[in-house]
């Protein structure tokens, strides 16, 4: 999901940060079409020459390149170990899966990210190294739930597994009420970081700024206290 109006979460993103992605699935193509889309400069691979050759032909990466990335060398001659953030997103074969992380991981990325199939391949995806472990189909049906429930949930920017920054729709719980009468902080365990007066955001609003109902708010918290806030469909 993506806010694509304000732009405010879009900021926090780092514009010099080089990906490569490994695996040109229908997972790892719309990662790599979504980054080359937003800016980034970002590299896709894949064992099968025709997903490479559909990537390119779409434009979907800065470049793409074939390769084996159980191969360290190939991985090393590709640039692979230079880029800033790896996604693994071969989650369909495991041990092409966990190779690939591992080789990625031990030589010295800072920043993996792997797609796992199952419970067992995201724990083994963890023992040899991946930072973050992605369970997209599970992700996308949690992800389909949330705007079935929650819709006025506009943008999600995850911090960790446990704590997030949203843009949400103001309910009407909160409308022409202060932030100082709301006590957020004190209630639900959140701090209001921007509020939307126009098309403008105004960050780290006073306690006297007055909420309308349906503007837009930025706020910070857990995502279980987030889940508290008053904004379940009517």
């Amino acid at each position: 999901m993506s806010f694509s109006s304000l732009k405010f979460l879009g900021n926090l993103r780092r514009e010099s940060q080089q990906f490569a992605v490994i695996g040109l699935g229908r997972f790892g193509r719309a990662v790599c079409g979504s980054l080359h889309e937003m800016g980034y400069e970002v590299l896709g691979t894949d064992i099968d020459e025709k997903l490479v050759a559909q990537v390119l032909s779409q434009k979907q990466a800065s470049h793409a390149i074939q390769l084996d990335s159980m191969e360290i060398e190939a991985l090393k001659e590709a640039g692979i170990f230079e880029m800033d953030t790896v996604i693994v997103a071969i989650g369909n074969y495991l041990q092409e899966s966990i190779i690939t992380t591992l080789n990625v991981k031990e030589a010295g990325v800072k920043n993996v990210i792997a797609k796992a199939s199952s419970k067992v391949h995201g724990k083994l995806l963890k023992r040899v190294g991946a930072d973050r472990v992605v369970f997209p189909e599970y992700e996308a049906g949690c992800a389909l739930a949330a705007t079935l429930t929650k819709p006025a949930i506009l943008d999600r920017f995850e911090l960790d597994p446990n704590n997030s920054i949203v843009e949400v729709l103001v309910p009407p719980e909160f409308g022409e009420k202060t932030l100082a009468e709301l006590n957020l902080r004190a209630r639900f365990g959140i701090s209001i970081l921007a509020v939307c007066k126009g098309d403008q955001f105004i960050t780290n609003p006073p306690p006297g700024h007055k909420l309308e109902e349906g503007a837009i708010m930025v706020v910070i918290g857990s995502n279980k206290d987030i889940e508290k806030l008053p904004l379940e469909a009517k």
